[in-house]
């Protein structure tokens, strides 16, 4: 029996719910099995429907314990939810201890909850290299919600971003300079904030720094803000000292003021100048998530990313959350975000694979002719520069 064979004969199976072939194709793609490539050709038709939701952090954040909450909450809700698990692994040994289980207990014998543990295997960004694969198997395999755990997260390892179309950044109180975190690409990678162990000290402080610099970016209540057009803006008069109008709407304008306020009450050393033009505060950052998440103009429809408070080990505040996630989704769908990350991950994935491919290649042709050995000689003896070499072997064996 053939690859594909194998991989028709698996998928057919997988697409019954058939919970011990999603097992099996997982671990040919997680171990790049010959059978990989045709099965994921037969699974992506399929895929495309999961709400994929990323949950990424520091270490220590709470991420698996709040997973495992939000299963419950979602499975409450009527859907099915898969879950994948990226645990760290030694850099000598290779291996992984994949404890996600040991604080997911509430959802491992739920038939409505897949669960599966994956090993990062020195892969930067917070994932593992099959992830994505991983994901659409998921997807393809018919469940509601796929909820992404990262490895705990430092400053760069923000590769969550691209593979979610919810990303979830849980933080702790007591961490040190969280301005300093979110400048360092947390900012630009949230749709929902979660303060987690809000029980302790600092809880109030750390939401409100996270406040403060979504202000610089964005206008409105958290959520989803549904702009008023020019014309509805001027039916919905606002007096000077921005009163509500007597049909209880506010203005564009009026509405971003009350935005800036709260900010600066929030810093309480900014001068009353900034009323006039918030927007050449904008940090980077800021300017980032207003660029992702819309910006407050007549008409549209924006998504400020809300922050919210849990004690996930109690279950405080996990409902909240699930509700927001839920509203980020209606946020996409709405205004054509959705078909855009489609797109958008489309042409990614696709440049992935090539470039993957004829690298792939393009190495396997100069070591058959012995052409890789030969420049590597070359460049260890400073005979020749790494990027003479690979001219060369681009000239030699691609014509470019």
């Amino acid at each position: 029996m053939t690859a594909e064979e194998r991989a028709a004969e698996l998928f057919a199976r997988l697409a019954t719910g058939d919970r011990r072939a999603l097992a099996r194709a997982i671990t040919w793609v997680e171990d790049g099995a010959p059978e990989a490539s045709a099965l994921m050709r037969l699974a992506y038709p399929h895929t495309g429907r999961a709400h994929v939701v990323g949950i990424t952090g520091p270490p220590g954040a709470g991420k698996s314990t709040l997973v495992d909450r939000l299963a419950v909450e979602l499975r409450a809700r009527g859907q099915t939810v898969a879950i994948v698990a990226v645990d760290p692994t030694s850099p000598f040994s290779g291996g992984a201890i994949l404890g996600d289980r040991i604080r997911m207990q509430r959802t491992l014998t739920d038939p409505g909850v897949f669960m599966r543990s994956l090993a990062a295997r020195g892969h930067l960004g917070g994932l593992s290299p099959a992830t994505a694969e991983v994901v659409g198997l998921l997807d393809a395999f018919g469940f509601d919600v796929v909820l992404v755990e990262t490895v705990g997260a430092g400053q760069s390892e923000v590769e969550i971003m691209e593979l979610a179309h919810t990303t979830c950044v849980v933080v702790i109180p007591g961490m040190g300079d969280e301005i300093q975190a979110i400048k360092a690409g947390i900012l630009e990678i949230g749709d929902v904030f979660v303060c987690n162990k809000a029980d302790r000290d600092g809880a109030d402080r750390t939401v409100n720094e996270i406040e403060m610099m979504l202000d610089l970016g964005h206008m409105g209540e958290p959520g989803i803000n549904r702009w008023p057009s020019e014309t509805e803006g001027a039916q919905a008069s606002q007096s000077a000292d921005g009163a509500a109008a007597p049909d209880g709407k506010a203005s564009v304008g009026a509405r971003a003021g009350d935005a800036a306020l709260r900010r600066l009450d929030r810093t309480g050393h900014h001068s009353a100048e900034e009323l006039g033009n918030v927007a050449s505060y904008l940090t980077r950052a800021a300017a980032h998530a207003a660029a992702r998440h819309g910006t407050a103009n007549p008409g549209d429809i924006s998504w400020r990313p809300p922050v919210l408070k849990t004690v996930a080990k109690d279950g405080l505040g996990v409902a909240e959350v699930v509700d927001r996630l839920g509203e980020h989704l209606t946020f996409l769908k709405e205004t054509g975000r959705w078909q855009a990350r489609r797109e958008h991950d489309a042409a990614r994935r696709l440049e992935e694979l090539v470039r993957e491919r004829v690298v792939r290649a393009t190495l396997a042709r100069a070591r058959a002719v012995g052409d890789f050995e030969r420049l590597v000689r070359q460049v260890a003896d400073r005979q020749l520069d790494p990027y003479t070499a690979a001219d060369e072997i681009l000239r030699s064996h691609w014509g470019g």
